[in-house]
């Protein structure tokens, strides 16, 4: 699996895409988990890039939490209303660890005070998850035309033109 640096190194399209996307619409994502039956389950959710890594964090005891806690797969999803996608968006694929270290929850608590004045200092954590990528895409319309960008780890970006 392929931590953040190394994807935006290995998919700089992609990255972009997806970095853009995720500023435009302040942070929101949509989030694709596994519920308990098997069955998937989209939520919305706000990643965080923090010390180079991708965080999904959000509040706790929710079922999106609860299904990463027992199944760490995960498609996170740029979030769009724009059916002609003019700004493009992006999928990323993966599975999440949970990262108990508390010094790091509270320097993120303390990153995310500064820069929103949302106080979780001095919290407790339940859960802190880093993404672990195993793939991703993009969309982006070029000359009229849609363009997918496909990347693995390890591999090259590919761009496939549809016409």
């Amino acid at each position: 699996m392929t931590s953040w640096t190394d994807f935006t190194a290995g998919a700089p399209r992609i990255s972009t895409i997806f970095r853009r996307r995720h500023a435009a619409t302040g942070k929101l994502c949509m989030l694709a988990t596994v519920r308990a039956d098997g069955s998937p389950r989209i939520s919305p959710i706000e990643p965080s890039v923090f010390e180079d890594r991708l965080w999904l964090i959000g509040m706790p005891d929710t079922t999106k939490f609860h299904d990463l806690h027992r199944d760490p797969r995960f498609c996170l999803h740029t979030a769009t209303v724009d059916t002609q996608v003019g700004d493009g968006d992006a999928k990323l694929f993966g599975s999440v660890s949970d990262v108990r270290d508390t010094d790091l929850h509270q320097r993120f608590a303390q990153d995310l005070f500064d820069q929103s004045g949302f106080d979780l200092r001095g919290e407790v954590f339940g859960h802190f998850y880093e993404a672990h990528l195993t793939g991703a895409s993009a969309v982006e319309l070029v000359d009229g035309h849609m363009e997918v960008t496909i990347w693995k780890p390890g591999e090259a970006e590919r761009v496939v033109r549809k016409h």
